[in-house]
């Protein structure tokens, strides 16, 4: 008989882990796993400690009880050269705030964590190229951050957290002060990055609008090197693999799909997916900003 292939470890996982701010506790007993190929939408109410999270499987942060894996590896002992090598082999991240550097242009913006690892400059030349064509900023490289608008800022984050396609991405927000349209590019480049380059994530949000957004399109490759965003239906093989974590005052109350987070009647859920707080859970649409025909359903992009 073949032997069989060793199961791949998560690509995050918690394990019972627990954080205090002085006298206040803000995460309690967490324990879950991202598996490989994964999303999780990780959300909850202002406080609830989502960014904390991210902070801490970024090894920002380091719990008070508990373990953190980062592709098997226990991360909380490791010192900072150490965890700054861990986030350059495998994590990106996009933060909720602005972190671009503003003296420097779009180009070495994106080259900044290259830099830093010293990667020879015909490699970084054509790495950050990649990346920003893969963002839609290759004719925008030599611009300063305030010379792009608030949504080309933000894909800049995004190409700067790709430098090198790292096989985990952590989105805290991403979408956070964007008007509809730039955040719809921002949601495609993420479902990009997904499908096309199989990265693994946690994306932080609290616009529950985009959460049946991300879980029902995805991004497929055509021969002729164009990628095209479609919709699927969820639950389905075609549809990504996503699931819900709801936190609340620092604990996991809730885990499931996408179609059980929309019809939970849990009161933690319904207090986010109603209307009595000026959220509603619903299709995400607005008309696609790639297609000058805008197409509804299918998004052609050049790669």
């Amino acid at each position: 008989m073949p032997s069989e292939q060793p199961q791949k470890p998560a690509a995050i996982e918690f394990r019972h882990v627990s954080l205090w701010f002085d006298e206040k506790q803000v995460l309690d007993d967490i324990s879950f796993e991202l598996a490989q190929g994964e999303m999780i939408f990780l959300t909850g109410a202002s406080g609830s400690g989502k960014s904390v999270l991210t902070h801490l499987a970024m090894g920002l942060m380091k719990p008070d009880k508990g373990q953190i894996l980062i592709q098997g590896e226990s991360i909380e002992a490791l010192d900072e050269p150490e965890l700054v090598e861990l986030r350059g082999r495998w994590m990106g991240i996009v933060f909720q705030e602005d972190s671009l550097f503003t003296g420097l242009t779009a180009f070495d913006n994106a080259a900044y964590r290259l830099d830093e690892k010293g990667v020879a400059e015909e490699e970084t030349e054509r790495e950050v190229l990649e990346v920003l064509q893969f963002v839609g900023l290759e004719q925008d490289a030599e611009k300063l951050p305030e010379e792009l608008s608030g949504g080309m800022r933000r894909r800049l984050e995004i190409a700067r957290a790709l430098i090198g396609w790292p096989s985990i991405m952590l989105f805290d927000e991403p979408t956070s002060s964007l008007d509809p349209i730039s955040a719809e590019k921002v949601l495609d480049l993420i479902i990009r990055a997904r499908d096309i380059q199989h990265i693994s994530s946690i994306y932080v949000t609290k616009q529950l609008n985009e959460i049946p957004y991300l879980a029902s399109h995805r991004a497929v490759a055509r021969p002729d090197g164009t990628v095209v965003i479609e919709s699927v239906s969820s639950g389905t093989e075609a549809a990504p693999r996503t699931r819900v974590v709801v936190l609340d005052a620092g604990r996991i109350v809730f885990t499931g799909s996408v179609t059980e987070f929309a019809a939970s009647t849990l009161p933690v859920v319904t207090r986010l997916t109603q209307a009595d707080n000026g959220t509603i859970f619903s299709d995400f649409y607005t008309p696609d900003p790639w297609d000058k025909e805008r197409r509804p359903k299918e998004t052609i992009l050049g790669r």
